[in-house]
């Protein structure tokens, strides 16, 4: 009997998936050391305006030239509002608070997503009421971020890391509201121009934040080094271009709860970069907080908690992120 034609499809190739695992895994855990070394010279929201604006008038381009139908006024708006949540409030807490906090705790705390999400869903979201195992998946995770934060100033001797990283958790809250809001937003069909409106979005706050922090008066074009500009170049083309372009493919060719671990996997890389790149402290209080968190988060995942990444169509990418 002759094989329909849904069994005869050949399926992906398997190098372009273990390659866009990798990319999704390495390149988005790497933007948080990305970050930290483009904003030593570069003001951190101007430097995270400057990489969405651009990378978002990229992606609105190729949207366009690969036939994307023109989005309503409402989807337009529903999209901007995802940026604001996740860009501004999520980016935006992640760049600020990475001037005093190491990137791979900052990569830890953004890790607690889920977690918020979990929350926010049951209250204002589907998800209805937690259950028992979910419950306890949340106390579980809050011990390490509990153990994370306590040690935080500390472990990097700076007062200002412990308000770095409260921020940081506040910056996860607005991710996870974003996305909780993203579920039933009116958004544009195309994921790519869905992404492009909301980084114009969050890129055009995030230097309008610059501008009311001061920075555009600080800022000095002849102070900027190379290594501050490579790692701008390199969140743009790698980290909102590159992985993001794998992540959404991978979707379409494998299953999301196997794209999910992106989720589990980027804390790690970006932890390991920055203790062997940026000599960022590796203590083992960070390595029991890391074990907690990221066991609570696989749990809420697989008692079906969400994950940052859902929904696809309506992510940044980011991822991540990346930050």
């Amino acid at each position: 009997m002759p094989s329909s034609p849904r069994s005869s499809a050949p399926g992906p190739p398997l190098l372009g998936v273990v390659l866009a695992f990798v990319a999704v895994y390495v390149i988005w855990g790497s933007t948080y050391l990305a970050i930290r070394f483009a904003i030593e010279t570069i003001p951190p929201f101007t430097m995270a305006g400057i990489r969405f604006v651009v990378a978002g008038g990229l992606l609105l381009a190729w949207a366009w030239t690969r036939g994307a139908p023109r989005p309503s006024a409402r989807e337009v708006r529903g999209a901007a509002w995802v940026g604001v949540f996740l860009l501004l409030g999520g980016n935006g807490a992640v760049v600020w608070a990475e001037q005093w906090v190491p990137s791979g705790l900052v990569a830890l705390l953004v890790a607690t997503v889920p977690m918020f999400m979990v929350l926010l869903d049951g209250v204002w979201g589907r998800g209805g009421r937690p259950s028992l195992g979910v419950l306890f998946g949340l106390a579980w995770g809050l011990v390490g971020v509990a153990l994370l934060t306590g040690g935080l100033g500390a472990e990097v001797f700076a007062e200002e890391a412990l308000l770095g990283g409260l921020v940081v958790l506040g910056g996860s809250l607005s991710w996870a509201a974003g996305s909780v809001f993203a579920r039933t937003a009116r958004m544009p069909a195309s994921p790519r121009m869905s992404t492009a409106v909301q980084m114009l979005t969050g890129g055009a706050l995030l230097l309008v934040a610059g501008a009311g922090a001061g920075e555009w008066a600080r800022f000095e074009l002849s102070a900027v080094s190379a290594r501050s500009v490579w790692s701008l170049a390199y969140l743009i083309v790698f980290g909102a271009l590159v992985a993001y372009s794998a992540y959404i493919w991978l979707l379409g060719v494998t299953t999301a709860a196997r794209v999910s671990t992106y989720a589990y996997v980027n804390p790690v890389v970006a932890l390991l970069l920055g203790w062997w790149l940026a000599g960022e402290p590796l203590t083992p209080r960070t390595g029991v907080a890391a074990a907690i968190i990221l066991s609570a988060v696989v749990s809420l995942n697989r008692l079906g908690g969400g994950t940052r990444g859902s929904p696809p169509a309506r992510s940044t990418g980011e991822i991540a992120k990346s930050p």
